[in-house]
């Protein structure tokens, strides 16, 4: 077993930097030369590295490649989120979502209906906004800048309730929070006596792919359980990501992994 997470550190040490050299990867692995070579050796032989001997340097070889193409043909967003959701639902009872950003507004991509007889309600592929709702949100606070100033402007902006923020600056300042906490949460701002969290998924650049959130009815959760709540699908959010190849320094400590 030892030996297997040696030779996994190894194919990871090239996540950050395509071409190596022995003494590299012995440092990056704090292994031994030798015991570096032999591993270096064994993936080389198998197609995992490849060796330039010229230049005594190792790059990943054509065994990665194909097996990331069987990834790719086998395992989409939807497939690989549907579980998480499912795992949602089954710890909270309410309905759970992955939503995606489409030009100004959000797709809700996947979604696994509620456990509770009376529940919200979303339709797969249903358009909405972005600056109203919990996965919304989370979506504008980490989408690009452009995005950003087009939607955080008076005339685009429009009241759908009374709680729904309308006031560039205040939405803003929300925002900005979001992205520092790596959650949002929302109250009646598309539909009257609705809860909301969601969290943001990063893919394996670092860059936020989709939002995943649950959605209840405001009078089924209290105080302590939004805490809680928000606390598991924050979780989810992480264990997706690293699905998809996905790291951000949000879901960097234990508890929220």
């Amino acid at each position: 077993m030892e030996v297997v997470l040696k030779a996994l550190d190894i194919l990871d040490a090239f996540q950050s930097r395509p071409i190596l050299t022995l003494k590299e990867i012995a440092g990056i692995t704090q292994m031994t030369r030798s015991r570096a070579m032999r591993l270096t050796g064994t993936l080389e032989s198998r197609g995992y590295l490849l060796y330039e001997g010229e230049e005594r340097q190792f790059r990943v070889g054509p065994k990665l490649l194909t097996l990331g193409k069987v990834f790719e043909e086998h395992n989409t967003i939807g497939s690989i989120s549907r579980p998480i959701l499912r795992d949602l639902v089954k710890m909270t009872g309410e309905l759970a979502s992955l939503y995606i950003m489409d030009g100004l507004e959000r797709v809700a991509l996947v979604r696994e209906k509620a456990s509770h007889d009376i529940s919200y309600t979303v339709v797969e592929g249903q358009r909405m906004e972005l600056y109203a709702g919990a996965a919304g949100k989370v979506l504008l606070a980490f989408a690009p800048a452009d995005i950003q100033k087009k939607v955080l402007s008076r005339n685009f902006l429009k009241k759908i309730t009374p709680n729904t923020l309308s006031d560039p600056k205040q939405l803003a300042r929300e925002l900005e929070a979001i992205s520092r906490n790596g959650y949002a949460v929302s109250e009646g701002e598309r539909a009257p006596d609705v809860w909301s969290v969601a969290a943001p998924v990063f893919d394996d650049r670092g860059a936020v792919c989709c939002a995943i959130g649950i959605t209840g009815p405001a009078y089924r959760i209290g105080k302590q359980r939004q805490l809680i709540y928000k606390d598991m699908v924050i979780s989810k959010a992480g264990e997706l990501s690293r699905c998809l190849g996905g790291h951000s320094s949000l879901y960097s400590k234990e508890d929220q992994s």
